[in-house]
């Protein structure tokens, strides 16, 4: 009997991960069907219709339609915003069907676990980039140190999805959207920064996440700068390491772009509290002043640097007027909050072009101690895309996803419940074909040991 696959989600990270799977539709004895909200999208990502794979349109909140796409499936893989998936789960649960998704495990997630198990099911979670790859291959050198008999004192982790060199240039913030642009406008608002330095705990509030940044070089793709994630404790317990002295996980950017992101924050440009009324009668310069002083003498722009401290010869300026702040272009909708603004202004900037490339990045510090002595090694990873329909981030995000759905089918995994993607089970294979078959490299090379 074949096995029916519902991809649930159709989005640009599902480019590489339906492929994958039609191309194993006939040696796997598997039934593959994409569905998306947008129906039209769904039929795009399949492509050219074979036997055993059929796409279609699906609205998930329609809990009849849902019950019958998931009625007789295997398993499911939910690619739909991350607070959708847990009533797609409770029907995966319901009708027996595996589940992978990219997204974090929620505490309500957790709690399936019991009946997860019960049902000898496999839920799967956070197997995508960042999380995914990152749990990963971070597991796999920690699960290594600790067997050799190292007691780990440090792990920092960082992860950047950002442009090709070769796509740089004339872009002095040297970044496009690669992921979903709203998360990019909304990110550092998730509450309180929190982590480990050392032993001490540290806090950064959400307003002063850009001011505070880690400079590092990643061998083979030149200098960043790592912007703290919200909260690094979380890790502690997944990862084993409830008496590391120091424990940060953030994202990565080139030199100079939170600085200029916190021209944004400072604005309140990034408040997604409220509504601004009559947007469609602004320009971008209009809602620029909207954020500054009243002074009908002062340019818009002498008003923001004014407020924003900007001396006259800092390149910052550069990189707010590239980002489109003071163009006369009309914004199409009647109303928006500041971050909706925002992140319309950018996409006409920071949208991919078809000749554009995407790189990830990610890097991996840790130190550990055995037998009095401290060692640290220097884990990174770089992958470029093809192209700004076949992108890094694509690859980095579906192809974890495809490859623990086929595990799965094939009886490879044999612990149940809701699970991350930590143990050897998981990491072995996933990171071995992504290396072998499609360049996710990680090298590592010993340092000389430094605290944070």
């Amino acid at each position: 009997m074949r096995q029916k696959i519902l991809l649930i989600g159709a989005g640009l990270s599902t480019q590489q991960l339906v492929p994958y799977l039609k191309k194993r539709i006939a040696s796997h004895q598997w039934e593959l069907r994409v569905v998306d909200r947008d129906g039209a999208l769904a039929a795009k990502r399949l492509g050219e219709v074979v036997p055993h794979a059929s796409s279609g349109a699906l609205d998930i909140q329609d809990e009849q339609a849902l019950t019958e796409e998931i009625k007789g499936c295997q398993l499911v893989i939910s690619m739909v915003p991350a607070h959708m998936h847990l009533p797609v789960a409770k029907m995966c649960l319901k009708f027996g069907a595996h589940l992978v998704t990219a997204s974090y495990a929620t505490p309500e997630m957790h709690e399936l676990n019991p009946d997860v198990q019960r049902e000898g099911l496999v839920f799967l979670n956070e197997c995508g980039l960042d999380p995914g790859i990152d749990h990963m291959s971070a597991m796999k050198l920690l699960d290594a140190i600790r067997s050799d008999g190292g007691k780990v004192v440090l792990f920092e982790s960082f992860t950047g999805g950002l442009l090709s060199p070769s796509s740089e240039e004339g872009n002095p913030w040297r970044y496009k959207f690669t992921w979903n642009p709203r998360n990019v406008v909304l990110a550092g608002q998730g509450g309180t920064v929190k982590f480990i330095q050392e032993g001490k705990y540290k806090y950064i509030p959400p307003h002063m996440v850009f001011r505070r940044t880690e400079f590092m070089n990643v061998e083979g793709f030149g200098k960043f700068e790592g912007i703290a994630n919200r909260d690094s404790l979380k890790y502690r317990e997944v990862y084993g390491l409830e008496n590391v002295e120091t424990l940060y996980r953030g994202t990565l950017r080139r030199p100079g772009f939170a600085r200029a992101w916190d021209s944004f924050v400072k604005l309140g440009m990034t408040d997604d509290s409220y509504q601004i009324a009559n947007t469609h009668l602004l320009s971008f310069r209009e809602f620029t002043n909207l954020f500054l002083a009243y002074n009908p003498q002062d340019s818009v722009e002498l008003k923001l640097k004014y407020y924003l401290g900007i001396p006259q010869d800092s390149d910052l300026m550069d990189k707010l007027v590239w980002a489109g702040l003071f163009s006369s272009q009309m914004f199409p909708f009647e109303s928006g909050s500041p971050a909706q603004c925002l992140e319309y202004i950018l996409r006409q900037v920071w949208t991919l072009e078809e000749s554009d490339k995407d790189l990830i990045v990610m890097y991996h510090k840790i130190g550990w101690e055995k037998n009095g002595e401290r060692f640290m090694v220097e884990s990174s990873m770089g992958v470029e895309g093809q192209s700004a329909t076949q992108t890094a981030m694509a690859a980095t995000v579906g192809l974890p996803l495809a490859i623990a759905a086929r595990l799965i089918l094939e009886g490879k995994i044999e612990s149940t419940g809701v699970q991350l993607p930590m143990t050897a089970q998981w990491y072995g294979p996933i990171l071995e074909e992504l290396s072998s078959d499609f360049g996710v490299q990680f090298y590592e090379k010993s340092v000389p040991y430094s605290g944070y």
